[in-house]
């Protein structure tokens, strides 16, 4: 059992791991997914301490490990790591790489740590290239060969950062074969990946990693069929976000609008949709919701989906509760109707922007 307690790791310009609490169980299989700069590879570079945490506790099976004269070389025996570039000595020969640190570190003999090292390639479909050389194999071979000198440590614990990034796409499936076959073995594995579909097929849980921490953590049916919290559900579902926030009558258009049609170019939004979504953004906000108000300050966000070529409309804004079906602007309303796929107004009071609008559009 690993147990994180108030993890927190700061570079000079940037934190970006700032309080994780966390406990992964023996046999776990975690796929930790999210964003570029989120703190995922910081994540588990500092649980076998290859990053030094700033501060909090990391614990191992009972033993605190980022207490101060805790022999690090012999936490890292049970914690194998496989990185994105491989990391294999070019001028040894594939079976060689695999039996150097059993022999230097375990103490194994020259015959016992080659036993073990073909077992290992023949379990990673290898073992015709044990005299190769690494510059002789392709990227998925190399891939494989780093995870097989991995396993000849016998580690309790496997991390993986994103261990088929650096490969072409046509050798990505036979590294992902070895990682699914290892994720039945019952050793505890951490694995950063953008691959979504590979997460969810052998995870039994998977952390969404934002903010500064795990945002928000599930089983792979609750994180990418049912995510609860927003940048999760934005992550998963790929979603492209427009945001702008209007808090004057005199609130600058012209600029919203050429914000607004660099998003939706940046997007690829078909010039179609992209005339409903301006519709709906001009005719909703400046013809019915900012004249309600003196004083308006109107959120608005435009989630475009690229998977169904679907966008949603969400607009929020303080004041009295104002339900826009009842504006006497009877033109912009009838526009609304006639665009939008589906339209709902909701009013939260204990929100500080308590009116909600919600308006799918799609083609």
């Amino acid at each position: 059992m690993i147990e994180i307690r108030n993890l927190k790791k700061e570079y000079e310009t940037v934190t970006p791991l700032k309080d994780v609490t966390v406990t992964i169980n023996d046999g776990d299989v975690i796929s930790i997914i999210g964003p570029s700069g989120t703190g995922k590879s910081t994540f588990i570079r500092c649980i076998n301490m290859l990053e030094k945490p700033s501060s909090g506790r990391i614990i191992v099976d009972g033993e605190e490990i980022t207490a101060k004269g805790t022999d690090i070389k012999k936490v890292r025996q049970k914690m194998g790591m496989v990185f994105q570039s491989f990391n294999l000595f070019g001028h040894l020969t594939v079976i060689e790489n695999l039996m150097l640190a059993p022999m230097d570190i375990l103490k194994k003999t020259r015959q016992e740590a080659y036993d073990t090292g073909m077992e290992l390639l023949k379990r990673v479909g290898l073992a015709e290239k044990a005299l190769s050389y690494p510059d002789e194999l392709s990227g998925g071979q190399k891939q494989r060969v780093a995870i097989a000198r991995t396993l000849a440590m016998d580690p309790d614990v496997i991390l993986l950062d994103e261990p088929t990034s650096a490969l072409d796409p046509t050798m990505v499936s036979e590294v992902q074969a070895v990682i699914r076959d290892l994720s039945k073995s019952g050793k505890t594995m951490l694995i950063v990946t953008h691959e979504m579909n590979f997460a969810r097929a052998i995870s039994n849980r998977v952390f969404y990693m934002d903010e500064g921490g795990i945002y928000e953590e599930g089983t792979p049916d609750e994180i990418f069929d049912s995510p609860q919290k927003e940048l999760t559900r934005r992550f998963i579902k790929g979603l492209k976000i427009f945001e702008a926030v209007i808090d004057s009558r005199d609130y600058d258009f012209i600029g919203l609008g050429a914000e607004l049609d660099r998003y939706l170019l940046k997007n690829d939004v078909t010039a179609a949709l992209k005339y409903r979504i301006r519709l709906v953004i001009e005719e909703l906000v400046q013809q019915i919701i900012l004249p309600a108000y003196e004083r308006p300050f109107i959120r608005v966000n435009a989630e475009y989906s690229p998977g169904d070529g679907a966008c949603l409309i969400d607009v929020r804004y303080k004041g009295d509760r104002f339900d826009i079906h009842d504006s006497e602007n009877d033109l912009s309303l009838a526009v609304l109707k006639g665009t939008a796929k589906e339209m709902a107004y909701d009013y939260h009071e204990e929100e500080a922007e308590p009116n909600h609008v919600k308006i799918g559009i799609s083609l």
